[in-house]
């Protein structure tokens, strides 16, 4: 199980179209929409940061499923289910896959609002936002899973483009929710990024996450798990 996180990891870290859209497009945009006009808001650095470092995390979970689609065409799937692997342990360790490689868009992003942007927190709350990014972002790996359980490989790439577009800027991850009209604040407040990124949020203001956005993002969970189950049952009759 451990051979087989290794291999994934690595083989996702050598993926260069990973690197440059899963890490470095979140880091220049936060440093773009944070310094255009020479704006000095602490508040929106800070806000934003947890922003991109959410939105960065949940394009590097969506791309799971591009791998899982790619291993369907070379037959990769096929090879894993003669080996004395369960299934279980095979979407795990895919599951487990997206979980790890969430981590370097996050610091990424984290490093640059500290470095660049002077982003100033105490050392816990900086730990805390890291963790609950990483742990939140579960729901997308699952959504990632599904879409490339089910999909072709080229419809795989657009689903999951379309879902991280989709949901960051309606979550409000790229502008202050501020910004938005009334009706779209009231349904970004059900979307599974705006919940996401609450958690990063509520602890940069110093506090818990609300057990509101906890509830929510638990239902995506559940919802984006069930989905991967679905899809996963339904290629193995087809692949």
């Amino acid at each position: 199980m451990l051979d087989y996180l290794r291999l994934e990891v690595r083989r996702t870290l050598r993926d260069t179209g990973f690197v440059i859209g899963g890490i470095a497009m979140p880091v220049m945009m936060y440093l773009l929409f944070t310094n255009l006009g020479g704006g000095d808001d602490g508040s929106w650095k800070t806000a934003s940061m947890v922003g991109m470092a959410a939105y960065g995390a949940v394009g590097s979970a969506l791309n799971t499923g591009g791998g899982v689609a790619e291993d369907k065409v070379i037959g990769w799937l096929r090879q894993l289910r003669v080996t004395p692997m369960t299934p279980r342990e095979v979407v795990l360790g895919r599951a487990l896959t997206g979980s790890v490689t969430v981590l370097p868009a996050i610091a990424a992003v984290l490093a640059a609002g500290g470095l660049v942007n002077g982003v100033r927190l105490d050392v816990w709350q900086w730990a805390a936002i890291a963790v609950l990014l990483w742990l939140g972002s579960i729901p997308f790996t699952l959504l990632g899973l599904g879409n490339g359980y089910r999909l072709t490989a080229q419809t795989t790439g657009v689903a999951n483009m379309v879902c991280n577009l989709g949901l960051s800027v309606i979550g409000g991850l790229w502008f202050p929710l501020a910004l938005f009209p009334g009706w779209l604040r009231s349904l970004s407040e059900y979307t599974p990024t705006n919940r996401f990124a609450q958690l990063g949020v509520a602890v940069a203001d110093g506090h818990a996450p609300g057990l509101g956005a906890v509830g929510v993002l638990t239902a995506w969970l559940l919802a984006f798990g069930s989905y991967a189950v679905f899809s996963y049952r339904r290629s193995a009759r087809t692949v």
